[in-house]
């Protein structure tokens, strides 16, 4: 008879977990295995303490069978009679038993078939006998099957009186972690504390390396130039919680000219894409010289509010490796040229809406700045924002960054509006900080001028009236810069030629080649265009950069 077949007609039964009372305690001892087998009788020594893999916590259980014995282990807790208790755990492996015996009433046990590829839950529930104080669980193997693994043993019920294990709960992940600080030598790491830790363990590229009771310390004895993943995990009397997510740190390398290069008074954004969409796929190298500032786009939303991660798409972009692509930024720099990260895009998921979001934006962007060499970010949140926090966030990262930092956004042209809205608040809020917004002159419907008149998309007096709005709503010119699509397939409308840019920064900036709307005055020191994007612009021959680029480098 298959062994499928033999189990069946054993009448094992999985029994619907029932949920714990309030009162309830787990009356098993040493349920998480982190102090080893203690509690625990395994028969023929066919058990273990393991550190890897475990569900939860530092510790676990494997035991392996053998062709007469199923590598039983077992625990006798106390109970009370007459009561219900829930019985469950964790387990890998194929054909792992749990189950319970001397119940008084009717022993149970439930099985899993197959080992799934992971953890899998079984659960099952008993109740005592009148007489009944003390049952013995049990976990097992099958004959002659390979090694199971078992954690988080427990049996929650009414307690019997006998000693029990509810012990704290294991702490979860630190969030927030950030490295500063940094020095030829030394890094400065950095969390959010975690409820109900007692201390923390810190893991440099894996390897655990300190022990510490506070949320940040210094890391020493490091090489210069050289970059370091850092992980943070926090532990208590139950056990070891599971590690932050890795952030990573670089150190200096001993006071060499400063590696984000100024941006020129006048200057050429260009959006590029981490992402193939039909344009030309570019690698940074390939990105036209007339860009001064390069917004890599974009960031990835992660599971800690605020936060950001970058992922390059090195399948999408042809293998392009992430070496590489730090090779390619750093080139750019040397070459003058400022590379920055883009937060939001039409699809951003970033939300900075408290403190705590705030603090994280700036510790995770200050951390990719250092890993991939980024000279700053660019805001393009395109449903909308918090102007108090963001305010906030983008402060803390200026203070991290010191005045190098480069800060551009890209808001859609009913952001700019008013005064009053969240980014052009932001705006002004940060005005001593702020490098230049370029507003997204497309996708767009018809809006209001500086003179009051309405305005369609596709002219230059569209362009001109609403830049106006933001030269006199109270950023400087050289924080104004015009946005439009390189290309008719850049954007979905909004797109006009090469010229009618070039003659809305002669409007603005020299008075010249304006259409029916004319400003009264003109802003010479005004920033540039910036352009989606720098691949769809290569997709059409270069055309928007290479008209485009020397009227910007050529305003006065």
């Amino acid at each position: 008879m298959p062994l499928a077949a033999t189990l069946a007609a054993g009448g094992l039964t999985a029994l619907a977990a029932g949920p714990a009372q309030a009162a309830d305690v787990n009356v098993v001892r040493n349920g998480g295995f982190e102090s080893g087998l203690a509690n625990w009788s395994c028969s023929n020594a066919s058990g273990a303490s393991v550190s890897s893999p475990v569900y939860a916590g530092a510790g676990a259980l494997k035991a392996t069978p053998a062709g007469s014995d199923n590598a039983r282990c077992s625990q006798t807790v106390t109970v009370k009679p007459n009561s219900t208790y829930t019985l469950s755990t964790q387990v890998q492996g194929s054909y792992v038993y749990l189950g319970a015996t001397g119940t008084g009433t009717q022993d149970v046990s439930t099985w899993t078939p197959g080992s799934g590829g992971g953890w899998q839950k079984l659960s099952t529930t008993f109740t005592t006998g009148p007489g009944t104080t003390q049952v013995t669980v049990y976990t097992h193997g099958w004959y002659g099957q390979p090694a199971y693994t078992v954690d988080e043993f427990s049996v929650f019920g009414p307690d019997g009186g006998g000693p029990t294990d509810p012990g704290p709960g294991l702490p979860g992940a630190p969030a927030g972690a950030a490295v500063s600080g940094q020095s030829q030598n030394g890094l400065t790491l950095s969390w959010n504390a975690v409820s109900g830790a007692g201390g923390y363990h810190v893991y440099q590229d894996g390897v655990r390396v300190q022990t510490v009771a506070n949320t940040s310390t210094p890391v020493t004895g490091l090489a210069p130039s050289t970059s370091y993943s850092f992980q943070v995990s926090a532990y208590n009397a139950a056990g070891e919680g599971p590690r932050s997510a890795p952030v990573t740190g670089t150190t200096t390398g001993g006071g060499g000219p400063n590696p984000s290069p100024s941006v020129p008074k006048h200057a050429l954004t260009g959006y590029w894409q981490n992402f193939n969409n039909g344009a030309t796929v570019q690698k940074l190298s390939d990105v036209s010289a007339q860009y001064d500032i390069i917004a890599v786009s974009f960031a990835d939303a992660t599971t800690t509010p605020g936060a950001i991660a970058f992922n390059l798409d090195s399948a999408g972009l042809g293998g392009y490796t992430v070496a590489q692509f730090k090779a390619d930024v750093a080139a750019k720099k040397a070459a003058g040229k400022s590379v920055i990260l883009s937060i939001g895009g039409e699809k951003g998921t970033i939300s900075v809406n408290d403190s705590a979001s705030a603090t994280n934006l700036a510790n995770s962007a200050w951390a990719l700045m250092q890993e991939y060499g980024f000279s700053g970010i660019d805001i393009d949140l395109e449903n909308g924002l918090n102007p108090t926090y963001m305010t906030q966030a983008l402060r803390a990262l200026s203070a991290k960054a010191g005045p190098s930092l480069v800060l551009t956004m890209a808001p859609q042209t009913i952001d700019m509006q008013s005064t009053q809205g969240g980014y052009f608040k932001t705006a002004l809020a940060v005005k001593d900080i702020l490098t230049v917004v370029n507003m997204q002159y497309y996708n767009s419907g018809a809006m209001n001028g500086c003179d009051g008149k309405v305005y369609s998309q596709g002219s230059v007096d569209f362009l001109t009236a609403l830049a106006c709005i933001q030269l006199e709503g109270g950023l400087d010119p050289s924080q104004v810069g015009i946005g439009v699509p390189a290309s008719p397939s850049g954007a979905g409308s909004g797109y006009v030629s090469p010229t009618v840019v070039n003659n809305a920064l002669d409007c603005l900036a020299r008075g010249t080649n304006c259409g029916s709307f004319k400003p009264s005055k003109t802003y010479p020191s005004l920033r540039g265009a910036m352009t989606w994007s720098t691949n769809w612009d290569a997709k059409a021959g270069s055309t928007w950069s290479n008209a485009v680029g020397p009227k910007v480098h050529g305003l006065p």
